[in-house]
């Protein structure tokens, strides 16, 4: 173990990020477990990626605004979609969400098929690259937190039908490229799960505590054991989550 390696000048950007993060997927990943339908995330996620994927094979400038205005566009299309199935085949919708899920992870690969880089942008999508994120980054990634926030305290999400599916398309799309696919998945849908026996602000607290302290040991155990930050979080996220309930029933 390295101890020397926690460097705040490396991990606290991805810190940062981190909380930028979970400060809109908590409340989004309540609503989606109301709703039943816990795959969207994922869907929507390798939507906005195949929507990356398809900037860079049309030679787009890597991270710049056309790559995200091609994952933005693709990830509302697929909120679009999702909003008409669930008009139309309600009964069918998760099963519609896994369909959605493998048709857009099966065309990405067929794009990166002939890229001699194509192994390299998968993992980066799936694991992202949440140590390297600058200021610009950051910036937009709170603005883009702080509107989503007053549109969940303002009830859009919630009243109207297509806003929380477009919702998740902005959320994504402005968090997959930094933390990658599994990272937003765990980030909706751990804290939202480990608080289901609570409610309210309260449930909304824990989950947010849930969420920082996984990914503060999470980063921090990746520099000290040199470990890929993206899948170390994860797995720290799950295990404060699972160690949360118990601790909860011991103190009252």
């Amino acid at each position: 173990m390295n101890w020397g390696a926690i460097d705040l000048g490396i991990l606290g950007p991805g810190l940062v990020a981190g909380l930028l993060v979970l400060a809109s997927h908590v409340p989004l990943g309540m609503q989606v477990l109301d709703r039943g339908i816990v795959f969207i995330d994922l869907a929507i996620a390798q939507i906005a990626g195949l929507g990356v994927i398809a900037a860079d094979s049309l030679r787009l400038p890597e991270h710049g605004l056309a790559v995200q205005g091609a994952a933005l566009v693709a990830a509302l299309l697929g909120a679009g979609l999702l909003t008409w199935t669930e008009r139309r085949l309600p009964e069918q919708q998760e099963a519609l969400i896994g369909v959605l899920f493998v048709l857009a992870a099966s065309v990405g690969l067929l794009l990166l098929a002939s890229n001699p880089h194509g192994g390299e942008h998968l993992k980066d999508l799936l694991v992202g690259q949440i140590l390297w994120v600058g200021t610009p980054q950051l910036l937009a990634l709170a603005a883009v937190t702080a509107f989503l926030l007053l549109a969940l305290a303002l009830g859009w999400v919630r009243r109207l039908r297509f806003g929380f599916y477009a919702a998740f398309a902005l959320a994504v799309t402005a968090s997959v490229q930094l933390v990658g696919v599994y990272l937003v998945f765990t980030s909706l849908i751990v804290p939202a799960l480990a608080t289901l026996r609570s409610s309210g602000r309260t449930r909304l607290v824990l989950g947010y505590v849930i969420g920082a302290v996984g990914y503060a040991i999470g980063l921090a155990l990746s520099a000290v054991l040199d470990l890929p930050s993206g899948p170390t979080v994860v797995c720290t996220l799950a295990a404060v989550a699972a160690l949360a309930p118990l601790l909860q029933r011991r103190a009252s």
